[in-house]
């Protein structure tokens, strides 16, 4: 079964996951953003959606409209948008939870949480993305399990409290992973070095990680307690204080892990 799915919100989120479902037999009615232009950002990869920039929906046709904003501005987009009656509300956030849309007007409620950092212009495959959904009525957690597997093969059942732990887990995986990865090319392009010698380190690695698990794979100084090195590592580093101490932080608590 298809349904009828409109966007509150025309980010990155949108940007992906609109044409996903559409390309999986969906029909995006409306987009919304706080601009025509923002809004058309979206439609323009979209058949025939409408880009909005008020938030009166209460003539729209779709069934299931999903709120893809900053988590900072879902309380006031949920109150404010009028929804017709037998509507479905989702939000897109890894932290906020559920009982956040149980003001908005919407006859339902839920959560589809896609675990995945988006990037605008960068084109992805949705198909091994996880996504997360949650909803208090039996009947909607099955229409967005359908919707979901529609354009996934991974799909959980994750309340709101769980929610939050796997975002942490989110940030640590992957923000805190690639941050690493951009001290990793500073340091490189500090010494007027080609990053490109890291980029089979920084594959094999994270691969084994899932192979193996993380705690099989580690590798270096640390695990090994070889203060020696570690300490000529951390008096390399005396350049940037900040980044000294980070090597720090993480090498203690690999060794005490």
């Amino acid at each position: 079964m298809t349904y009828k799915v409109a966007f509150l919100g025309a980010g990155n989120m949108a940007w992906h996951l609109a044409p996903a479902l559409e390309n999986a037999g969906h029909q995006v009615t409306e987009v919304y953003s706080r601009t025509l232009s923002g809004a058309k950002r979206v439609t323009e990869r979209l058949y025939a959606a409408i880009p909005k920039d008020d938030l009166d929906f209460s003539e729209s046709k779709a069934q299931l409209f999903i709120l893809a904003v900053k988590d900072d501005a879902i309380p006031d987009v949920a109150d404010a948008v009028i929804l017709p009656e037998e509507s479905i509300l989702v939000h897109t956030s890894g932290t906020m939870p559920l009982d956040i849309l149980n003001y908005s007007s919407a006859t339902y409620t839920g959560i589809f949480y896609p675990l995945q950092s988006f990037t605008a212009g960068q084109k992805m495959d949705l198909s091994d993305v996880s996504i997360l959904i949650e909803s208090d009525d039996q009947e909607i957690v099955k229409i967005l399990r359908k919707v979901a597997k529609s354009i996934s093969h991974n799909i959980f059942f994750v309340r709101s409290k769980d929610r939050k732990a796997v975002h942490i887990a989110a940030v640590f995986a992957s923000n805190f992973t690639n941050h690493m990865i951009r001290i990793a090319e500073e340091i490189m392009r500090r010494q007027g070095l080609d990053f490109e010698m890291m980029k089979p380190l920084i594959i094999e690695s994270i691969s084994k990680s899932l192979q193996i698990g993380a705690k099989k794979a580690q590798t270096g100084p640390a695990i090994r307690e070889d203060y020696e090195t570690l300490e000529e590592h951390h008096r390399f580093l005396n350049y940037n204080p900040e980044i000294a101490e980070i090597y720090r932080l993480i090498s203690q608590d690999i060794i005490d892990s």
